[in-house]
């Protein structure tokens, strides 16, 4: 396993654990974490014991953003594209082609491209003083890591616009009305309950699980007789499955499925 410095990663009972690990910076994303955390998300992908991950943040915060500090040093606009396309679009790519649940558990704050990550997840569980926070037009930039992506096609352009042009947290509550998290809980037992529900995920089907993400990404982009036939794409190859025999033979048996992820 890599040595990872501004992450921790470790897996228990096929869940891989990815916690942010700059607590003195509310988990500002810089560029060795974006790297460390690429290469954790492609770890977890890559081992066939991994059935779902999650994704949180140590100390007071989920994530607080990109690490302003960079700008300090002004670097050239070049610079500032090059490191949203090749440091965070990369992150953030991964965990939506990941062929297995993602889920954000959010304690203290997700703000600007931490917001981004916490969006970018399947699922988010977040603590009931948590919130989420398009922080770019408060210093005079423009939602990026994929935020507007996210944003829109889960709130709508109106909301979407709403929130990234005010620049004002979203409480837990609110994010739970609008559908951009779909658990809160208190903030002592955010971790256990995100906990569970990801190894709940992870004794599910975890073949027919990631395709079934795949399918609806693709129904967000495709008009109906194309997802259609991709669904039916999908259901060939599940149909094919040990999961799917297992389940079948299951459901004959009157008893609760053993799936293997296969």
């Amino acid at each position: 396993m890599p040595a990872y410095e501004t992450i921790l990663y470790d897996v228990q009972d096929g869940v891989a654990r990815l916690t942010l690990n700059r607590p003195e910076r509310r988990n500002a994303m810089n560029p060795d974490l974006n790297s460390e955390l690429l290469a954790g998300l492609r770890q977890a992908e890559s081992d066939p014991q991994v059935r779902a991950v999650l994704i949180s943040g140590a100390g007071k915060g989920f994530c607080s953003g990109a690490d302003l500090t960079v700008f300090q040093a002004r670097p050239s606009p070049e610079v500032v594209y090059e490191n949203i396309v090749n440091g965070l679009g990369p992150v953030m790519e991964a965990i939506v082609d990941m062929p297995k649940p993602a889920i954000a558990a959010v304690n203290g704050v997700a703000a600007g491209a931490g917001a981004s990550l916490a969006l970018a997840c399947d699922f988010r569980v977040l603590a009931h003083d948590a919130s989420l926070l398009m922080a770019f037009s408060n210093i005079g930039l423009v939602p990026d890591a994929g935020a507007t992506w996210f944003l829109v096609r889960q709130i709508g352009f109106s909301r979407a616009l709403e929130f990234a042009a005010e620049g004002e947290r979203l409480p837990a509550s609110r994010c739970l009305e609008l559908g951009l998290a779909n658990k809160v809980v208190p903030a002592g037992d955010l971790m256990n309950i995100s906990l569970a529900w990801a190894l709940n995920m992870a004794k599910r089907p975890t073949l027919a699980l990631g395709m079934t993400k795949q399918a609806l990404r693709f129904a967000q982009l495709n008009d109906l007789p194309s997802t259609i036939k991709y669904e039916a794409k999908m259901q060939q190859e599940a149909y094919q499955s040990a999961d799917f025999v297992e389940g079948v033979t299951a459901f004959l048996q009157k008893r609760k499925p053993e799936f293997s992820g296969r």
